[in-house]
């Protein structure tokens, strides 16, 4: 919401030609627009008007307390791990996995992502934007999946390429989107994008974190085009609202 500041000149110019009209008081300023401004635009809140904040880390990791197992075996975090140890959890409305975070720097080859930076780049990406082109994993939030196997197929569970997923870190709260697909026996990984707005390391190779990082996709939440940040962002909140009751 708007607030504007008039000058001094203004008030005193204002003050006087009330004093010459006499008695009649002027009107107050709060709740009224401001002349030249849309009629919505006002000078300080208006009565009753509570922002509604952001929903929280603590909130969504209230819902996700417990797991109702829908993958039919658990998932490692890593190639070199030989322990199985991450299952895929389901709600009404959403699955879910708690694991680290890799990186995942494919697709558009950038700055940031590319075979100098990351030994295992890859130009390409499963889903692709509007245009047919790659994702940018160094500028668009998005998270990986296992590839459909025997363990879990993500198509079965209302997700697919630009669904939305709600990612905690701390506390901290991104929206993303599904964007890409990794080995069929690994989950945990994020692209570079990801990574940097949960002030995580978005380092591909030294990067990461080794755990703490929760994951909840919402069924049939994708969103078109796959590459609106502000889209993502703007349908993660009101899913998530929904997801903890608001």
């Amino acid at each position: 919401m708007r607030t504007r500041t008039f000058a001094l000149t203004a008030v005193t110019s204002i003050a006087c030609g009330a004093a010459l009209l006499g008695p009649a008081a002027l009107p107050a300023t709060a709740g009224v627009p401001v002349p030249d401004t849309p009629p919505d635009t006002r000078v300080g809140p208006a009565p009753g008007d509570v922002e509604d904040p952001a929903v929280s880390a603590e909130e969504l990791l209230a819902e996700v307390r417990s797991c109702r197992q829908i993958s039919r075996g658990k998932y490692r975090t890593d190639a070199n791990r030989s322990k199985a140890t991450v299952p895929v959890c389901g709600t009404t409305d959403a699955v879910f996995w708690k694991a680290d975070m890799d990186i995942d720097c494919d697709g558009r080859k950038t700055k940031a992502c590319n075979t100098t930076s990351d030994p295992y780049f890859q130009p390409q990406t499963a889903f692709q934007t509007s245009r047919g082109k790659p994702l940018d994993s160094a500028r668009l939030p998005f998270v990986v999946v296992p590839a459909p196997g025997r363990i879990w197929d993500y198509r079965k569970s209302g997700l697919t390429g630009g669904s939305v997923v709600a990612v905690i870190h701390k506390d901290q709260v991104r929206y993303a989107v599904i964007g890409d697909t990794g080995p069929a026996g690994i989950i945990g990984e994020g692209s570079y994008a990801l990574a940097e707005e949960l002030s995580i390391d978005p380092h591909p190779t030294t990067g990461g974190a080794a755990s703490g990082v929760t994951y909840i996709a919402f069924k049939d939440s994708r969103i078109s085009p796959i590459e609106s940040r502000a889209k993502a962002e703007r349908r993660g909140e009101e899913l998530a609202r929904a997801f903890v009751g608001r």
